[in-house]
């Protein structure tokens, strides 16, 4: 079911941002996590953090504290983990944050408008629905989720 809700150019152009990270670009700016809401028939944008805003921060905490109780939201989240082969990788995850305390009709909202930013996140290889943070809202959860063998993310073991 289409909501009619249309995303807005600034998210389109976010998330090409995020896909394509230049190896010139300054890595303070690069661009972290993304909070999106639906205003006014569009997904917009609400927030976004960068490189340098998170600096001395456990990024993955503060993603999941970015999940407020009371409403839905869109997330974008640049995921940095480490697996048992030892590759470092940097993956894109999507969340659609719906928690149980929001109202129905924004959970409806959020529910029936995923397909409208689904057709601009092509090449995201991580789609979460997320209602509680008992779903993935530990680090241990959510590596389990997005690859096997992961030993860290964010720089912090996760322990199996």
């Amino acid at each position: 079911m289409a909501s009619g809700v249309q995303v807005d150019d600034q998210v389109k152009d976010i998330i090409n941002d995020m896909k394509v990270v230049k190896s010139d670009a300054n890595a303070s700016e690069r661009i972290r996590l993304v909070v999106l809401e639906i205003k006014d028939g569009y997904i917009k944008v609400e927030h976004i953090y960068k490189e340098k805003d998170l600096t001395g921060e456990d990024v993955f905490k503060f993603f999941i504290n970015l999940m407020d109780k009371e409403k839905c939201r869109y997330l974008l989240y640049d995921c940095h983990f480490e697996t048992k082969e030892s590759s470092k990788k940097e993956e894109l995850v999507f969340v659609m944050w719906a928690p149980e305390t929001s109202p129905i009709k924004s959970k409806m909202q959020y529910a029936s408008s995923k397909d409208s930013i689904k057709k601009v996140l092509t090449g995201i290889k991580h789609e979460l629905q997320m209602n509680d943070l008992s779903d993935y809202g530990t680090r241990d959860q959510f590596a389990e989720k997005i690859c096997k063998n992961v030993i860290k993310v964010e720089g912090h073991p996760v322990g199996h």
